[in-house]
């Protein structure tokens, strides 16, 4: 077994309605080339490719076949898929690498959420017999677990308008997240705006937005050659709850917590969470065991980008991108899936 780096990671404005970008090899290209030109490799260089994105996004079939294109038709290259965000994607290249089938792997994600209805579409996702006929959107669904929460005292809507306060104004430093809207307002001021969806708000959801990231990793010797201070991975687990909202008690998060567990998610000093809602953050941060003195989301987060498909390996590729600055000594990176945190990602890395 090889021991595996982050060395590279980009990722493309996140942005409400990209007009200018019709499809994936468009978002791709760009972060590419910019990629490549950090760390000095080539597309031949790539010993695995693996994406993360979905057809019924896209809105049509084998949408990421098309996307190859990003890569180029010839010479024939190894390449995997999985219909889900980047961040799984990373996992099996980490498992390419890991076992020594690559020495260097790079997983990207993308998705253009805007051409559609995305809150409605995610209803697809719900169990087919009895939840998905009923077409609830994504933020009725997101609500659920907020009162949830609320009604267990596990937090407060001051507390959740506290997590949104706080992603804006990180996200002024950030200039691949949106244009910061709530940068300037306070914590009362979001408070005495009204409901989506009681009991959440505007600022606790996050916008709809197109995007794309990718990561690159290398195995030992070769990381080392290739990056100054890698994003050594010592830890990457994946757990799933059940899909019956029902199920579950939607206040906390069991698969995160077992996940981060395995992974030692305590030890992190800065984490980059993949929170679409304020009040998911709270659960994640709670079910990881995170102290107040670790660092949240100081890119700004899920709250102020969510490329679907992309933002759960941006959140993996700022955290690396911590440590491969110097910022931090271990970091984590989480990405979630499914309805109300059903499916969760842990990656801890660190800087030796």
């Amino acid at each position: 077994m090889s021991d595996v780096a982050v060395i590279g990671f980009a990722q493309a404005p996140a942005e409400r309605h990209s007009a200018a970008t019709t499809n994936g090899v468009e978002m791709l290209v760009p972060i590419f080339h910019e990629v490549f030109a950090a760390t000095g490799l080539t597309k031949d260089d790539i010993g695995f490719w693996c994406s993360g994105s979905s057809d019924y996004l896209a809105g049509r079939a084998f949408s990421f076949v098309s996307a190859v294109d990003a890569i180029g038709a010839f010479p024939p290259v190894m390449e995997s898929h999985v219909e889900q965000d980047g961040a799984w994607a990373l996992y099996e290249a980490w498992l390419k690498v890991l076992t020594g089938e690559a020495e260097i792997a790079l997983a990207y994600g993308f998705g253009k959420a805007s051409a559609g209805n995305l809150h409605r579409l995610l209803a697809l996702q719900l169990d087919p017999y009895l939840l998905a006929p009923l077409w609830p959107d994504a933020v009725s669904v997101a609500a659920l677990s907020a009162r949830a929460g609320l009604d267990a005292g596990r937090w407060s809507e001051q507390d959740m308008a506290q997590v949104a306060a706080r992603s804006w104004a990180c996200a002024r430093g950030n200039p691949r997240a949106l244009p910061p809207v709530d940068a300037e307002a306070s914590v009362e001021e979001l408070l005495s705006r009204p409901y989506l969806a009681e009991p959440l708000r505007e600022h606790d959801c996050a916008p709809v937005t197109d995007g794309a990231a990718v990561v690159i990793l290398a195995a030992g010797d070769r990381a080392r050659e290739l990056c100054e201070r890698p994003a050594w991975i010592t830890g990457f687990e994946h757990r799933v709850d059940s899909a019956a909202l029902g199920a579950r008690d939607l206040s906390v998060c069991a698969s995160a917590a077992s996940a981060g567990q395995a992974a030692g998610a305590r030890r992190a000093e800065v984490a980059e969470l993949h929170a679409q809602f304020t009040h998911e953050e709270i659960i994640v941060r709670q079910a990881l065991e995170l102290g107040d003195d670790v660092v949240v989301n100081p890119s700004g987060g899920a709250l102020t980008g969510n490329p679907m498909f992309a933002a759960g390996l941006a959140r993996i590729g700022s955290a690396a991108a911590q440590i491969m600055s110097g910022r931090a000594d271990v970091a984590l990176g989480h990405a979630a899936s499914g309805p109300a945190l059903q499916q969760n990602l842990v990656c801890v890395m660190e800087g030796r």
